[in-house]
């Protein structure tokens, strides 16, 4: 019985990464403007305050302006820059569209070589590192090294970047890159990333995303084969559930975090465990 069980829900998940790759046919296919238009835009302003007004420009003004919003809304804004958060977000797009679902697996990975390349080559002290505690708005954990570039920002415009890659519609697009743009700029207003860093990881993200989506359509195994799909739902799956241990050090977000962790395991086990179960048991 209970191989007649996985059989039937093999059959299901095959079935269901099929469809998937039936509507990828439809998806939209000029996306890439957005994106590049970030990396742009995010290229000349951090150029700009590094050129002209040097590396710490622009966040002892944004910092204190930042505070005119209470620190509850920057650190929900900021968790959405974190992995755990990306990843389980991710989920939701799995089951239905598994081509979107692999296009952000893929794209992490470059953003991952991206920040972790960087980080270590330049070494940069973030704010708690240079400033006095005093003559700054600090909400969170301060981390002290590896400040250039952001990896919450890189996240953040990598999954909202591919999101906004396949949206359709302008409006649509238009709002997924301002949640990246958002979630990036609350890392100068928690304390912990200059401007720059800030700018450089809306860079990197946005070409990562675009890297992301051009390696997925090419090595497709992520979105066809069924046993690939379900070891990255399960690591998914996983940092979901980090989710459920751990706030971040931000806890005036750690509810959303929970909410996002349950809502997102829920979702899998229903797609992929319950509903299958349900219909393989019913009269034929």
């Amino acid at each position: 019985m209970a191989d007649g069980l996985f059989v039937a829900l093999h059959r299901d998940w095959a079935m269901g990464l099929a469809r998937g790759q039936g509507r990828a046919a439809a998806y939209p296919t000029d996306g890439a403007a957005w994106l590049l238009g970030l990396a742009a835009v995010s290229l000349l302003v951090g150029a700009t305050l590094w050129l002209f007004c040097g590396y710490q420009a622009g966040f002892a003004r944004f910092n204190e302006a930042a505070g005119l919003l209470p620190p509850w809304a920057w650190a929900m804004l900021t968790v959405l820059g974190d992995e755990r958060v990306a990843f389980a977000l991710a989920l939701f797009a799995a089951r239905r569209h598994p081509q979107i679902f692999w296009s952000l697996v893929c794209a992490g990975v470059v953003a991952a070589a991206y920040t972790h390349g960087l980080k270590p080559s330049f070494a940069a002290l973030r704010p708690p590192a240079v400033l006095a505690a005093g003559d700054f708005n600090l909400i969170g954990p301060g981390p002290r090294q590896r400040s250039f570039p952001s990896g919450h920002t890189v996240t953040a415009a990598v999954f909202f970047g591919v999101l906004a890659y396949h949206a359709r519609g302008w409006p649509w697009r238009l709002a997924l890159i301002g949640v990246a743009v958002a979630a990036g700029m609350s890392r100068v207003a928690v304390g912990v990333h200059w401007p720059i860093d800030v700018a450089a990881g809306l860079f990197g993200g946005a070409l990562a995303a675009l890297a992301g989506i051009w390696l997925a359509r090419r090595v497709t195994v992520g979105a066809r084969d069924v046993s690939v799909h379900l070891a990255l739902v399960t690591l998914a799956s996983i940092m979901a559930a980090a989710l459920l241990l751990w706030d971040g050090g931000y806890a005036d977000a750690a509810l959303m975090q929970r909410l996002i962790g349950w809502s997102a395991l829920g979702y899998v086990f229903l797609v992929y465990l319950a509903l299958p179960i349900a219909w393989s048991r019913r009269p034929s």
